[in-house]
C-alpha cells in the first residue's frame, strides 16, 4: 500500500523544463504536468506506507536547485 500525494512546484523563472527533466530522471512520480497559475508543475507521487511523507519529499525532490517553492496535498480516500 502507498500514500498518494499531489505536489505543486513553483520554479525559478525560465527553469520549468529543466526542473521537469530533473524530476523525470529521478523516476519518483506517477504523473507530471505543466500547469498555469501560481505553480508551474503538478506531480502525483505514491509514497510507500513505511516512509515519512515529508522526509521522502525533502530527500527525493526538494534538493533540485531551481525549485523555488512547493505545496503538498495529502489524499486519504478514493471515491
Amino acid at each position: 500500500m502507498s500514500t498518494c500525494v499531489f505536489i505543486q512546484i513553483r520554479c525559478r523563472p525560465g527553469k520549468t523544463y529543466k526542473v521537469a527533466e530533473a524530476i523525470a530522471l529521478r523516476e519518483i512520480h506517477s504523473e507530471l504536468y505543466s500547469t498555469s497559475g501560481d505553480f508551474d508543475l503538478l506531480m502525483k507521487v505514491y509514497i510507500p506506507n513505511k516512509e515519512d511523507v515529508g522526509k521522502y519529499i525533502n530527500d527525493r525532490l526538494l534538493d533540485i536547485i531551481d525549485i523555488e517553492r512547493s505545496m503538498t496535498t495529502m489524499t486519504y480516500k478514493v471515491f
